[in-house]
């Protein structure tokens, strides 16, 4: 099997092929061997998720995802703001999505949710010492908040009821640390 001591893709040159919300990018690229490849990619700002949790129960947003034609349940999470950083992002779209605040905050994770053609980054937060206030939706979100015990949320991920990679990774961290938290006060 081949080893290659340096995997890496040198920009050639770059091209615009749609500005928006989302950039899509053109780029020509000389590869490893030389060669050139073109890669066609997202522009991403970037985004957080949140995970509110309390008492045993987590809440999700259920809401319309129009490319896969379905509703999901997820985290409350969204785009960042330009100049925004991520935990600003993740305790307003906490707010905007659910009514809630959270007394404290934690990053778990960052992670690149399709890094095979999007640059977009996500870090993930856990929140706790959650109390109630009124939503702020966009014009354009319909979104029903789900206060769902934590048990039965990941026994929905084991039926493939809960799909949202962001969603699955928060309350996989959660279940694991907390476990590992609980064995710790024995």
């Amino acid at each position: 099997m081949k080893h290659y001591s340096k995997l890496k893709e040198t920009k050639i040159s770059s091209q615009t092929l749609y500005k928006g919300i989302l950039n899509v990018k053109l780029d020509e690229v000389k590869l490893v061997n030389n060669k050139k490849a073109t890669r066609i990619y997202l522009q991403h700002r970037g985004a957080s998720g949140i995970l509110p949790v309390e008492d045993g129960y987590v809440y999700l947003v259920e809401q319309f995802r129009y490319p896969i034609g379905a509703s999901t349940l997820e985290i409350p999470a969204g785009k960042r703001e330009p100049g925004q950083t991520f935990a600003a992002c993740a305790r307003a779209e906490l707010k905007q999505e659910t009514g809630l605040s959270a007394k404290s905050f934690k990053e778990i994770l960052v992670f690149h949710p399709c890094n095979a053609f999007s640059d977009e980054v996500q870090h993930l937060y856990v929140a706790t010492g959650l109390s109630r206030g009124k939503t702020d939706l966009d014009d354009d979100e319909f979104i029903n908040v789900k206060k769902i015990p934590l048990k039965k949320a990941y026994q929905m991920i084991k039926k493939g009821q809960i799909t949202d990679a962001k969603t699955i990774l928060s309350l996989q961290w959660y279940k694991l640390n907390h476990a590992v938290a609980q064995r710790k006060k024995k």
